[in-house]
């Protein structure tokens, strides 16, 4: 009887001491949390600022952040889309950020508010766009990024800068290859596994280097590692999306493949996905060079300002393109294996036919 009491008490003290050494962590973790995240609370609009990068906390008190936000007008709009409009917030002479506007009141905004902040809250990679915080009130919500000295992508390609400057093939293939590493980061090595879902070039920014940072994570999806999917509603960008995806409603690592692959083209023809060109034919970029390709006179499809570049990279890069362009998702490469091979094409190891 008493070896059964003094085992009786072995077991409750074991079950104690479990207990408090996991209040001890659960106080460890939030103390670490705190470091690395301040909350301001603001009694005048009833908002609260949350800072993730303890570098940017002196740059924004929550009484400043509010008053350069309150005079932010049309002219610092730098970009817009389905979820928000995105301002230039100058702090300092030295100091600015990209703020993203998500008025509230829409539960589809507040949802895209709220994915952006699960993907992207621990996300620190050299290709994707740093988040620094967010500011969020009664009346609307705003994220706090870094702000892209170049632009986006689509810019340089299609807007008012592909005027003024050519990107070089050198330039483009670094940027595609900086998208496709970010890429394949959130599909291999964020836990829970992160689907991008808009994939585009407006959503590839460049930084100071012309180093491609992917953002924009109101679509964004987090999945379990033994997933394969997850069902969601079609959003996206028309020209991008995998056409698997109209049919499913399925969100798959190998749909931001697809959607990788289109900008890819864009990167070597110069054109849209929905070129006016395409549209009056009935056709589409993805068909238009596939019909190219088949023919193998990839020549016709490139950027002319691609001419002088070096053909074996130009057409191994068409080859990586059709690669994850392929109909059947099973038959695309992971982003891994993209990423692998676009940066063999400068190690002179050419990219074998599938």
């Amino acid at each position: 009887m008493g070896n059964v009491r003094i085992l009786a008490s072995y077991i409750t003290l074991c079950i104690v001491a479990f207990i408090i050494s996991k209040i001890i962590i659960s106080v460890l973790l939030y103390q670490r949390w705190c470091r690395k995240r301040m909350v301001f609370q603001d009694s005048l609009s009833g908002g609260k600022m949350v800072m993730f990068r303890k570098s940017m906390m002196q740059s924004l008190t929550s009484e400043n952040f509010l008053k350069k936000t309150m005079k932010l007008t049309n002219k610092d709009i730098i970009g817009s889309g389905g979820y928000g409009t995105v301002y230039r917030l100058t702090v300092s002479d030295s100091i600015a950020f990209a703020v993203k506007k998500l008025n509230r009141g829409s539960a589809d905004r507040d949802r895209g508010f709220e994915r952006e902040l699960d993907a992207m809250g621990d996300i620190k990679h050299r290709n994707i766009v740093t988040l620094h915080g967010y500011y969020t009130t009664p009346v609307f919500n705003l994220l706090i990024y870094d702000l892209m000295p170049n632009g986006s992508l689509d810019a340089y390609l299609h807007g008012k800068l592909s005027e003024k400057i050519v990107l070089d093939w050198p330039s483009r293939y670094k940027i595609a290859v900086g998208a496709a590493r970010a890429i394949a980061y959130l599909h291999h090595d964020c836990i829970p596994h992160i689907i991008h879902r808009d994939i585009k070039s407006s959503n590839i920014l460049l930084d100071q280097n012309m180093e491609a940072r992917v953002s924009d994570f109101g679509l964004a999806t987090l999945m379990q590692p033994d997933r394969t999917h997850v069902s969601t509603f079609v959003a996206g960008t028309f020209g991008y999306l995998a056409p698997e995806y109209f049919d499913t409603g399925r969100a798959t690592a190998k749909g931001d493949v697809y959607s990788f692959g289109v900008v890819l083209l864009e990167l070597l023809t110069g054109k849209r996905p929905t070129d006016e060109t395409f549209i009056e034919s009935g056709t589409k970029l993805v068909t238009w060079v596939k019909a190219v390709v088949e023919d193998k006179r990839e020549e016709h499809a490139i950027d002319s300002s691609l001419e002088c570049s070096p053909v074996d990279e130009v057409k191994n890069a068409f080859s990586i393109a059709m690669k994850c362009l392929e109909p059947e998702p099973s038959n695309r490469p992971t982003m891994g294996e993209v990423l692998k091979m676009l940066e063999q094409i400068k190690a002179d190891k050419p990219v074998s036919e599938s």
